[in-house]
């Protein structure tokens, strides 16, 4: 779907420097722009097209990443539109080996999956930015061209339609995808593995009865010896995946010749299909060894690859954002030291790390070479109809889950954590909650925007405790009563079903330090000012953490 053009062209740089431009208007990079205009840091997003993505593409999309979108304003219309999931099946042949769920219990806002089509989650994104006309530059036909930098920023030549222009910027968001210009412009090498095995994606349009789950097939009888996987999405839209081994012909395999047939054979004769898109992939794992280049970053697939098996591509690249953009406007508002951008590096290369080991597990679970590999695979899928633990083993892509930052440099570590609940380092968990008007609502409406301190309590602690615990905390207090007011600029809610108090392990007099991305960054056993605030400077990346008196 072509975008509206700019109105203006790009200025040269010498009409004013640009805190940051975002290059590449994919998923990640409109999620850095919106993210970084609700902390109000000025935006330019450049983008060398003026389409949103054709095809399907990326269409899981996580709990955690929908959790994002909502504190960015967007989460309940992507759910709105997309097909809703939390179960899957698993067969072998035409036998049904188990079924799963990734999120049995009640009492969160949102589902563990959603699926939608890329194409909507940008046009959504885009009118999203809009809504930031102050902030959000968009520009769509802005080829970058050139990029030279220094220690202060980076200078952009770009190709627009109205010519050449140079744009000045303080820092630099590389969102530009798997093949990144940037990457390659930099000479930076992406080393990685690749995978030769070959597989069909296509999306077709049918009426068919199949559930809002998520289908996998090993060997099924109606693609012999390979693998196959469905989703519905929207629209009366399937996506289907078809592994074709090393040997496949690209070409060949993407014609409708090649490709209804093997539809057939899954819906039938009789069931109306269309063909909406195709194509054939291989794939690698990849990553930069490092994230952060002087003031360029680079986020999303710009920085890592991974299999399409489990949605940890497009999920890790908006929890990339999500980690990122916080960080970086600190540093430009002067309230945090450069080095912070530093920690995105160490914590989402964990995360890049996690989930290239998964793709590669994956990988070789569904098409082993050896004949090792061959008997574990085969024998697991012996025992996986009967033997729950084997069905731990079975790998048909290990769905995405948000990487735990245990043990980095922001994080203070806990000297008793609790044998169940939330951690330094984990991400935090949802929950209902009324506040003291009576309205109903979630908990992490009331996380994530500044640093916040999280007091679970009896009743509401006494306001001189929590007035000066660290200038600039908000503090919000769960209690197990209801009807409770708090002192000004404290926000008190009830947790009504106790599911607050349980997913965090929380005794009464507990509190935790939530990070802006809301990740739990510390947990104290009480209201304990000194550690308090030496957790918040530790967490914030300043030089003047006292370290080792909060650890």
């Amino acid at each position: 779907m072509p975008m509206t053009p700019p109105p203006r062209p790009v200025p040269p740089g010498a009409a004013g420097r640009r805190p940051v431009v975002v290059i590449g208007a994919g998923p990640v990079g409109l999620t850095c722009a919106i993210d970084l205009a609700s902390r109000g840091i000025p935006v330019t997003v450049l983008d060398e097209d003026d389409t949103v993505a054709t095809g399907s593409r990326a269409i899981c999309w996580a709990k955690r990443t929908l959790e994002i979108w909502d504190r960015l304003g967007i989460g309940q219309r992507m759910v709105d539109k997309g097909v809703t999931w939390s179960a899957g099946r698993v067969f072998r042949g035409d036998r049904e080996l188990y079924r799963f769920d990734l999120l049995p219990e009640s009492g969160h806002r949102r589902p563990a999956f959603v699926n939608l089509q890329q194409y909507y989650v940008e046009e959504y994104l885009i009118d999203r930015a809009r809504d930031f006309p102050e902030l959000i530059d968009l520009r769509w036909n802005h080829a970058v061209t050139g990029l030279d930098q220094d220690g202060q920023g980076v200078s952009l030549t770009v190709a627009t339609p109205e010519g050449e222009r140079v744009v000045e910027a303080e820092w630099v968001l590389a969102a530009d995808g798997a093949r990144s210009p940037t990457r390659t412009r930099m000479g930076l090498p992406f080393p990685g593995q690749r995978f030769e095995e070959r597989f069909l994606i296509a999306d077709v349009r049918m009426s068919a009865d199949f559930p809002a789950e998520r289908l996998f097939w090993f060997a099924p009888t109606f693609h012999a010896g390979q693998s196959a996987l469905l989703h519905r999405q929207p629209d009366d839209v399937f996506r289907i995946d078809f592994q074709l081994g090393p040997d496949a012909d690209p070409e060949l395999e993407r014609t409708p010749e090649r490709v209804m047939p093997r539809i057939r054979a899954i819906v039938g004769e009789e069931t109306p299909v269309s063909l909406e898109w195709c194509s054939v992939y291989a794939f690698r794992c990849a990553r930069l060894a490092r994230f952060v280049h002087g003031r360029v970053v680079f986020v999303g697939d710009s920085a890592h690859v991974v299999s399409p098996f489990g949605a940890r591509g497009g999920n890790g690249g908006i929890q990339d954002a999500d980690n990122l953009c916080w960080k970086l406007a600190l540093v430009l508002q002067g309230a945090a030291p450069e080095s912070l951008i530093a920690t995105y590096d160490e914590e989402r290369g964990r995360a890049a790390d996690e989930n290239i080991l998964n793709s590669s597990r994956t990988t070789t679970f569904m098409t082993p070479k050896t004949r090792a590999e061959r008997h574990f695979r085969d024998g697991v899928l012996d025992l996986a109809a009967e033997a729950p633990f084997a069905r731990l083993l079975l790998n048909a892509g290990r769905l995405s889950r948000p990487c735990s930052l245990a043990g980095l440099s922001l994080q203070t570590p806990d000297p008793s954590p609790p044998p169940d609940g939330l951690r330094p380092g984990d991400p935090c968990a949802d929950a209902p909650v009324v506040d003291a008007a009576g309205r109903a609502g979630w908990l992490l409406d009331r996380l994530g925007g500044p640093f916040t301190l999280l007091v679970f309590a009896d009743g509401v602690p006494d306001p001189g405790r929590l007035a000066g615990l660290a200038p600039g905390l908000a503090v919000v207090v769960v209690t197990a009563g209801a009807g409770a007011h708090g002192p000004p600029g404290v926000a008190v809610l009830h947790d009504a079903e106790g599911l607050a108090a349980r997913r965090y392990g929380a005794a009464p007099g507990t509190a935790f330090l939530i990070r802006p991305d809301a990740h739990v960054a510390a947990r104290f056993a009480g209201l304990e000012p000194a550690r308090i605030a030496d957790a918040l400077a530790r967490a914030g990346g300043r030089p003047d953490a006292s370290v080792g008196r909060a650890a």
